[in-house]
């Protein structure tokens, strides 16, 4: 069975509630394939997902974009996984590189997050990426995988995580890693699984990829074999982000 495509919007910290109505009304207008063709997740601020939920077309789903490492408790502004399964928020976004950054999240850290949120029920689209200064000194695989076995060795099932590569250099930078220079990564990184969790997985995960994409270079990224859809930023709070769910097609063709 093939790998469906997945494209997630990542709106991080933006939007008002009258931005976030216009956006979804956007989204509920926008033409795009069938959910047998493509999935698509939408992850608003957390005051902003019941209001997203509540108004998002049927076939559209959203994620949080981030949850608490355990069960909740005396963790002031954290947001548990059971916080998030009881709004019916069925997917969240963890170890995003700005809080690997900013707020000095580890690789073992967001395994345990994982690791937390599937045990509660949710699915995780898990992000991985090498820094500027990581490429340039040619540890690009050797980042990536360290981040992922982060992952697997908290891991056994990984029918509902989604793999994230997006090199920290090309989010929000307007650079994009060449179609060429992210299948090479999405394909280490499946061998890597394969070698280290199962063939089964390996062949199964998808690996999407994040760092600016947009409308013009989203369908020429969706050819590469070992690339099974996109995490976006800033397009995703744009008309383009329609332009990007149809690149799945090429996928079809």
């Amino acid at each position: 069975m093939g790998r469906k495509f997945f494209v997630g919007g990542n709106w991080k910290c933006n939007g008002t509630i009258d931005e976030v109505k216009k956006i979804v009304n956007l989204l509920n207008d926008g033409k795009v394939p069938s959910p047998d063709c493509v999935e698509v997740v939408v992850s608003p601020p957390y005051v902003f997902l019941p209001l997203v939920k509540s108004t998002l077309r049927p076939d559209f789903q959203v994620a949080a974009q981030n949850c608490w490492v355990k069960k909740g408790g005396a963790f002031t502004g954290e947001v548990s996984a059971e916080m998030l399964k009881n709004l019916e928020v069925p997917w969240v976004i963890l170890g995003h590189s700005e809080r690997r950054a900013l707020l000095g999240e580890t690789n073992e850290f967001v395994g345990d997050k994982v690791a937390y949120a599937l045990s509660q029920g949710l699915k995780v689209i898990a992000c991985v990426g090498e820094t500027l200064e990581q490429r340039e000194a040619g540890s690009t695989v050797e980042v990536v995988a360290a981040q992922t076995k982060a992952i697997a060795e908290k891991v056994k099932d990984w029918t509902n995580i989604v793999l994230a590569y997006e090199p920290v250099w090309a989010i929000g930078t307007g650079k994009v890693a060449s179609p060429a220079q992210a299948q090479e990564v999405h394909c280490e990184l499946r061998k890597w699984l394969h070698a280290n969790t199962s063939p089964e997985v390996a062949a199964s995960t998808r690996i999407i990829y994040g760092g600016s994409v947009n409308g013009a270079n989203s369908k020429e990224l969706a050819g590469q074999p070992d690339l099974d859809g996109f995490l976006v930023g800033g397009a995703s709070l744009k008309p383009e982000f329609i332009d990007i769910i149809n690149a799945a097609v090429v996928k079809k063709a």
